[in-house]
């Protein structure tokens, strides 16, 4: 089967425009009016039915086709990133300042219009197919939006797929390995509060600052040695607010710092929690200081159901080719709230190439871009997904 799976040259044209177009107008999170109505517009003109609004700026398209009575959802997210966009050359560069597409919504995005329009045209299935455009995957919890406004109430399904572009793979080159893909995002802060006092008399206050400096030398201890070594897990210190430079005989009152928590595994999210207000405590008790301590927990692990790995493995074979697909590729660390829908019902979050790093532009850097060499192989496998899923029977 040919990867371009019944796309035209002009078919790919109109969506490499469309991909370019949304790279040139980013919107963060939540802000996504002129890609929503780009989307809602898109899945019209193809027949395909449309609810908009859901969690603010997401949509969600609606197909069916025969009697079948199996309904699965297909996910795409569509918000940038709060960030400048240095690639100096690019036509489509983007043109709102502080703003970016770094991780390649914008080609999701397309890749899932471009499916949805050729099932549309083809109904080579029998069920229903859900095409969900996710607003605010980058941290701002557009998933749990869509949740929270009755997505699963709305669409019942029985299955839910994801997909995500990974520099490295070629562009006609998938990897879906079942179990867990990404790690439970979480975010810690806390606040050691002393007694300021002259930087010459240390001895007469509660010096946070000392504080503050055990604590981050015995944080990464958490995951060396109290996690158990075969269970993978990242804790990290990220902010830092203390003191002036402009007072630089002060000893400050507070010291406030947060960071990140990771995990695959409910177990662990609960033991890294605990662990990192323990540390914290202990500390602040040794130094005769309070701590405020907090955890906020955002996304949970992604992990990929074993029959839909197994369903999704078997589309991305027939779309690319039996030797284009990888059955061992390691978890990322990173987090996706794709976890909400596939903590509910049977998901499988899957990689497509996006061919090489340029310039070592990975995702959430200055100058990544998505490659439009991959838009084929997207649409060939969401389409083929459909067609196996939802076969007649």
């Amino acid at each position: 089967m040919s990867v371009q799976c019944g796309l035209t040259d002009s078919d790919l044209e109109i969506l490499t425009r469309l991909r370019r177009d949304i790279h040139a107008h980013p919107e963060l999170g939540f802000e996504e009016d002129r890609t929503s109505a780009i989307v809602r517009d898109f899945l019209s003109e193809a027949g395909v039915e449309v609810h908009a609004g859901l969690g603010k700026t997401g949509v969600v398209g609606t197909l069916r086709a025969g009697n079948g009575t199996r309904r699965i959802a297909l996910r795409a997210d569509m918000d940038a990133l709060a960030m400048r966009e240095t690639a100096e050359h690019r036509p489509y560069k983007s043109k709102t300042p502080g703003k970016m597409h770094a991780c390649g919504h914008d080609g999701h995005t397309v890749m899932l219009l471009g499916a949805a329009r050729r099932l549309a045209e083809t109904r080579n299935f029998s069920g229903t197919v859900h095409f969900v455009f996710q607003p605010a995957e980058e941290g701002r919890g557009g998933a749990k939006a869509m949740v929270d406004d009755g997505f699963f109430d709305l669409f019942p399904i029985d299955a839910v797929y994801g997909l995500h572009n990974m520099p490295g793979l070629d562009t006609d080159q998938m990897a879906i390995v079942a179990g867990p893909q990404l790690a439970s995002s979480d975010r810690w802060e806390l606040t050691f509060k002393g007694i300021g006092t002259h930087g010459a008399k240390p001895h007469l206050g509660r010096d946070a600052i000392t504080a503050t400096g055990q604590f981050l030398t015995a944080l990464h201890m958490i995951v060396a040695r109290r996690v158990d070594p075969l269970q993978p897990a990242v804790v990290s210190a990220c902010a830092l607010q203390a003191g002036s430079f402009e007072a630089l005989n002060v000893i400050p009152d507070d010291v406030r710092l947060g960071g990140t928590a990771r995990a695959y595994s409910a177990a662990v999210r609960e033991q890294l929690e605990e662990e990192i207000g323990a540390l914290a405590r202990g500390i602040a008790i040794t130094h005769g200081l309070v701590c405020d301590y907090r955890y906020f927990r955002n996304i949970p692990p992604v992990i990929n159901d074993a029959e839909a790995a197994r369903r999704a493995l078997e589309a991305a074979r027939i779309a690319l080719g039996e030797d284009r697909v990888l059955t061992a590729f390691p978890p990322s660390t990173a987090g996706d709230d794709f976890a909400f829908f596939s903590a509910r019902v049977p998901g499988a979050y899957v990689w497509l190439g996006n061919g090489p790093a340029v310039e070592g532009a990975l995702h959430h850097n200055s100058r990544y871009d998505f490659n439009d060499d991959a838009i084929a192989s997207g649409v060939a496998f969401w389409t083929t997904l459909v067609e196996q899923e939802l076969r007649e029977v």
